[in-house]
């Protein structure tokens, strides 16, 4: 046997070895013998180096270490979940996808897993890239940690493989490993380890893959992801991804209704303590691939799945005091200052209040006992009072009537929940706030300048508000404390650097109420220029494509404030890009489509719902997202709702099917 072939040979042993192991649980030699054919793997490659493989098993000892993790743009968004807490929240989910399903639907229950989020790209069978979820469009590339973890398969075997997918999962820290890693810390003297889902997020960014190898992480997968896959249903999916390699959680079920989601849900919130891993829900899908790509998402979830949260762990403790916390927006917080207590797995001592209203509502008073709960498992908050704990002599709360920085007397708008600060302009956390947004990663991402920065700026007047960051001088930052001549050129040199970011992230970073991420994308794709935004008023803009009252009001306020305007006059003068850049907008291949909007309704054989849209604006058309008297025609594929077929017809809207838009554009 050749050396080539003998390498080769135990490349592929060593793989099924791994796979036998670490997600079969059913080893079929020793770790003597493991380790023995990995050493003499390792001295070949070593005496071979001109047969090296990226995925060779020798690959997951790790030793490649990267100073600065690349930034990977998704190919397919990682969409977050929307939530539900209730019976109710189930019923009226299933309510709204039946609005636009007309047949039985079945449902796919998983166990929701608390880790990391990940997503891997496969390629011939080989993995090729490992990126974090990050904001959902784009991530950090972790492929070198990544291939340490011994449950990712770095060659997949089976039949039906695609060319090229994506498949997404959650990094978890098994309890026992988790315990084991947090007895070595104490041991040698060091602080433990707060919880596993935090300490395995915060693997997947350690420079060193080696240290990465030495935790005993483990990968979890369960969503297939790609262009044309071979699949019918989630169901489907996770079996394939079973027989390709992957470690696919067992727990899961498929569901005929309601009733059968939450018997699953009740059966496992009583036996998940017994899991392994940390959980904190099931997550609930509509099986039928078909039916998903007819439900599509919102801007931020898929609406064919859903996240059923389980009850949260409450505990009880002492209300010491209450204080107020300013946010960028001038909105005026509570927060309970606590007792610490211990709950799910992490040292509280402060809780939300959210509101006056809930204040009232609970009737919550200084050294009540109350009871604190995570909503969602992630924020704690004060969801009642053991009031036969409570001495005669308490009082009720009086909310604050001034802000607790600047002294500026609340207001609160009717229909508001919230009190504000109206002190925009000089209110130092609104100050620090509207900064602090600006340069974050999301927005301007601004390299040498953090909160503690800012904060410094600010408190030495050398910036009260972001278009100042352009004004700063390596001479004017010297003189702050810990700054030195280095730190000061980063931060003057990442200043000048954000003048590349592209509008949709400047708009996003001027701080829009309402106008999130996504939102600004939409804004900025749809209009173009921010002196179009300007000019749009709400009718216009709430035809954009997801664009409701609430963010049109509050574009049309946010622009209406002349101080607005003011800043990004100054923020042009400075190079800042206030318009898309041509290069991004969709590839015009014709104008067959100018001046109409086109909606597109129902599932399709030749094309996918995201290629048509894909092809209409290509064509110089505009992609609707609902039908309306404005809509010049639809483009309707099998199982088009029925509301939309009657609201079509009653008015008077033409009905293209697939074929015909294809010809129109001659495909």
């Amino acid at each position: 046997m050749s050396v080539e072939k003998e390498i080769k040979a135990l490349r592929a042993q060593l793989h099924q070895y791994n796979h036998e192991y670490y997600v079969l649980d059913n080893a079929s030699i020793s770790d003597y013998e493991f380790d023995m054919l990995l050493k003499k793997l390792q001295t070949l490659e070593d005496q071979y180096p001109e047969f090296d493989d990226s995925n060779s098993p020798t690959k997951r000892v790790g030793g490649a270490v990267t100073k600065k993790f690349d930034t990977v743009v998704h190919e397919h968004r990682m969409y977050s979940l929307d939530n539900s807490y209730s019976q109710e929240d189930l019923l009226a989910w299933e309510k709204r996808i039946k609005k636009t399903v007309e047949e039985a639907i079945e449902y796919t229950c998983e166990l929701k897993y608390d880790g990391a989020s990940i997503s891997l790209t496969y390629e011939n069978g080989f993995l090729s890239k490992a990126v974090t979820r990050g904001d959902g469009f784009q991530g950090d590339d972790v492929t070198n940690n990544i291939k340490t973890i011994k449950s990712v398969p770095l060659k997949l075997s089976g039949e039906g493989i695609p060319e090229k997918f994506d498949i997404r999962g959650e990094i978890v820290l098994p309890f026992e490993g988790f315990n084991k890693m947090n007895e070595e810390r104490i041991a040698s003297g060091e602080e433990p380890y707060a919880n596993p889902r935090n300490t395995a997020s915060g693997s997947l960014k350690l420079q060193d893959s080696g240290e990465v190898a030495k935790r005993p992480l483990e990968c979890l997968l369960y969503s297939l992801v790609g262009n044309k896959l071979p699949l019918k249903s989630q169901f489907e999916s996770l079996d394939k991804a079973r027989q390709w390699g992957f470690k696919v959680p067992e727990i899961a079920a498929k569901a005929n209704s309601i009733e059968e989601v939450l018997e699953f849900v009740n059966q496992w919130d009583a036996k998940r303590h017994k899991l392994p891993y940390e959980t904190d829900g099931v997550v609930i899908k509509v099986n039928d691939l078909k039916q998903q790509e007819l439900l599509g998402h919102t801007a931020k979830a898929p609406r064919w799945a859903m996240a059923y949260k389980f009850k949260a762990e409450q505990v009880s403790t002492t209300l010491e005091s209450v204080s107020y916390q300013v946010g960028r927006t001038g909105a005026i917080t509570p927060v309970a200052n606590l007792i610490p207590v211990e709950i799910a797995g992490t040292t509280v001592k402060r809780a939300s209040l959210h509101n006056a209203d809930q204040i009232e509502k609970l009737d919550i008073r200084i050294g009540d006992q109350v009871y604190v709960e995570k909503g969602g498992e992630i924020i704690p908050k004060i969801v009642g009072v053991n009031v036969s704990q409570r001495t005669g002599i308490s009082a009720p709360l009086n909310y604050a009537t001034t802000c607790p920085e600047c002294e500026t007397t609340l207001v609160r708008t009717e229909g508001d929940a919230k009190h504000y600060c109206p002190n925009e302009q000089s209110c130092p956390p609104q100050v620090v706030g509207r900064i602090e947004h600006y340069i974050s990663r999301k927005a301007m991402d601004i390299e040498g300048l953090g909160g503690e920065t800012v904060a410094l700026l600010v408190k030495e007047n050398l910036a009260s508000d972001f278009t100042d960051l352009y004004d700063l001088t390596v001479e004017q930052l010297l003189p702050l404390e810990r700054m030195a001549q280095k730190s000061a050129e980063n931060l003057v040199n990442g200043v000048a650097a954000s003048v590349k970011i592209p509008f949709e992230k400047v708009l996003f970073a001027l701080g829009i109420r309402f106008v999130g991420e996504t939102v600004a994308k939409k804004l900025a794709f749809h209009f173009k220029t921010i002196e179009a935004i300007k000019e749009a008023d709400q009718e216009t803009l709430e035809a954009v494509d997801e664009i409701g009252t609430r963010i049109a009001e509050s574009v049309v306020a946010y622009f209406s404030e002349e101080s607005n305007w003011y800043r990004i006059e100054k923020l042009q003068s400075k190079g800042i890009q206030f318009a898309i850049d041509e290069s991004q907008l969709p590839k015009v291949s014709s104008a067959k489509l100018e001046g109409k909007t086109i909606v597109v309704s129902g599932v399709f054989e030749k094309v996918s719902r995201n290629e048509l849209k894909k092809l209409i604006e290509e064509h110089g058309g505009k992609v609707g997202s609902s039908i309306s008297s404005k809509t010049s025609f639809i483009v309707a594929g099998d199982k088009m709702g029925p509301s939309k077929l009657e609201k079509a017809q009653k008015l008077e809207i033409e009905i293209w099917d697939e074929n015909r838009f294809l010809n129109e554009i001659e495909i």
